[in-house]
């Protein structure tokens, strides 16, 4: 609230309201002070951190997930952990909040179908599950890179290897459990992205190193494929190279599928006419997010990072990941708002850019519909920055859950996450279970498997 006086003269006021204005001028920024002191404290009295459960998933081989991890309707929730060894795939579980079991379901290589081939394998789910007439629909993508600096490029196979078969959509039945292979990506490319028409049943991923947009219709069982979607993607050198985008999002109403390009371009896909192209008029160019050389890797540039479709206002939901400022595009009035930076509180306060490079992927709407659930970073006073131009993060830094409830605005950081005092590295994941516990894959001491947090509402 901003309170205006005037001091010039006026006789139309009493020497005692002249008094009283003239003390408030002088009073009022102490009341101020007083207010971000009172505010200072709230938050100091706030739980210092939330205690997060590490389960063991007893795979020894899990490295750093991305996605791959939902809440489905039979109230359990579904992951998938990462393998970058040549003789084992990802492995897909299951984690029952009633019972509290674990178990196994299967490997991505033997799902495929490509266990007896000897080619790179199936390493890893980079995508959420999407729920659709009792079925999980998923993508898998490759686990083994040749890592040079800030790019990542896929390995030659090793000798006695086949190359990578290239990634696969599939379904998995949560009334039979037995998982069916849909459809395979074309030119020995991963999976990165994925998002689904439930209403319309196709599905829609994002291939990797290059970047070509596939959909696929189950009713016909027809795969298609665009060219690249924004230059060379990361298989390109020099001036060809740009950041593949890591969420795709579909409007129900329409069908239409959107994506992001590194220079800020929101495109849009059509699968009546099979047509793709930039929508006029828009982008996520803002000043707000930073500035990039776009052919440079080891950002997303303007990409937005992860999304979500919010339903009340027809509008997709988005944070842009180096700055972590939320916002909104409506899709019919071809508008972008940014709404609110909902990076952690410590990171706001200080006005930096979190660790991470790339942003978090780890942003949900929750089981209401209205409440967005945020795994982001945060500083952690007096640790040491990394030397830029490498994979990772800029350096240590606390792992914060935000809440950001659309209809109010309101904004909560529920403070760092800790594990039996450790702090969980590489969350770019996250679901929500239906009692409102926080579920991720994490780096907890050298070891990747699902954590537990605790609902902040409770």
């Amino acid at each position: 609230m901003e309170i205006r006086f005037s001091l010039l003269p006026d006789r139309r006021l009493g020497p005692s309201l002249k008094a009283a204005m003239i003390a408030a001028v002088i009073l009022l920024p102490l009341v101020q002070c007083r207010s971000r002191e009172a505010a200072a404290a709230g938050r100091q009295d706030a739980p210092k951190h939330l205690s997060a459960r590490l389960f063991d998933s007893k795979f020894a081989f899990g490295r750093a997930t991305f996605n791959a991890i939902s809440s489905a309707s039979d109230g359990n929730i579904y992951y998938v952990l990462s393998s970058a060894a040549l003789e084992t795939g990802g492995q897909v579980y299951r984690y029952s909040p009633a019972t509290g079991e674990i178990r196994h379901l299967g490997d991505l290589t033997e799902v495929c179908g490509e266990k007896s081939l000897r080619a790179i394998p199936q390493g890893k789910s980079h995508v959420s599950f999407v729920e659709a007439n009792g079925k999980l629909y998923f993508a898998t993508h490759l686990a083994y890179y040749d890592i040079k600096g800030a790019k990542e490029s896929k390995a030659a196979p090793p000798p006695g290897y086949r190359p990578y078969p290239g990634g696969h959509f599939l379904a998995y039945d949560l009334k039979s459990g037995r998982f069916e292979d849909l459809a395979t990506a074309p030119f020995q490319e991963g999976i990165i992205s994925m998002a689904m028409d439930t209403r319309r049943g196709r599905l829609y991923g994002l291939t990797w190193p290059t970047g070509y947009l596939l959909a696929y219709d189950l009713a016909s069982r027809e795969l298609r494929h665009t060219g690249p979607t924004d230059e060379r993607g990361e298989a390109g050198e020099g001036a060809q190279f740009r950041a593949v985008c890591r969420s795709l999002v579909v409007d129900p109403r329409d069908g239409a599928a959107y994506l992001t390009t590194s220079q800020g371009d929101i495109l849009r896909y059509r699968y009546e006419d099979n047509t793709l192209g930039p929508v006029p008029g828009v982008d996520l160019r803002k000043d707000y997010f930073g500035s990039y050389e776009l052919a440079s890797p080891g950002h997303m540039g303007y990409h937005w990072r992860q999304t979500a479709w919010y339903e009340p206002e027809g509008a997709i939901y988005g944070v842009h990941g180096n700055s972590g400022y939320l916002f909104r595009y409506l899709p019919l009035e071809r508008r972008v708002e940014v709404v609110e930076r909902i990076t952690s509180e410590p990171s706001r306060r200080s006005g930096m850019y979190d660790m991470y490079y790339y942003g978090y992927l780890g942003l949900t709407l929750g089981p209401d519909g209205h409440k967005l659930y945020y795994l982001t970073g945060g500083p952690i006073p007096g640790a040491k920055a990394l030397r830029k131009g490498v994979i990772g993060v800029r350096g240590e830094e606390n792992l914060h859950l935000v809440t950001y409830h659309i209809p109010t605005g309101r904004y909560t950081d529920h403070g760092p996450v800790l594990v039996d005092g450790l702090r969980p590295t590489n969350v770019n994941s996250i679901a929500v279970g239906k009692d409102g516990s926080v579920y991720a894959l994490a780096n907890v001491s050298g070891r990747t498997d699902l954590i537990r947090i605790p609902s902040p509402d409770k």
